[in-house]
């Protein structure tokens, strides 16, 4: 999944600078939706992160009953966090 499409087919726009809380908020609870009914594992792990992203993700424990997913979503918070450590 690219993220300039996920961005626009949510928010409708890939630049979310261009948008108020409002529509962000909107948009938020869009990919909260996609998530929650999506089956497709890789889709669905590719919205978990742009939920991360928007700071809205629920806790890998809670988001993912394949313990394969559940520990991808660790690893990414792990690196991730540390990431913003630099």
């Amino acid at each position: 999944m690219d993220l300039d499409d996920l961005l626009t087919h949510y928010f409708g726009t890939a630049s979310l600078d261009d948008l108020d809380e409002s529509a962000i908020e909107v948009g938020r609870e869009r990919v909260a939706i996609a998530f929650g009914t999506e089956q497709e594992r890789g889709r669905r792990f590719a919205l978990w992160i742009l939920l991360d992203a928007l700071g809205s993700a629920p806790e890998p424990g809670a988001a993912f009953e394949d313990e394969r997913d559940r520990k991808a979503a660790e690893d990414y918070l792990w690196a991730s966090r540390r990431m913003e450590r630099r």
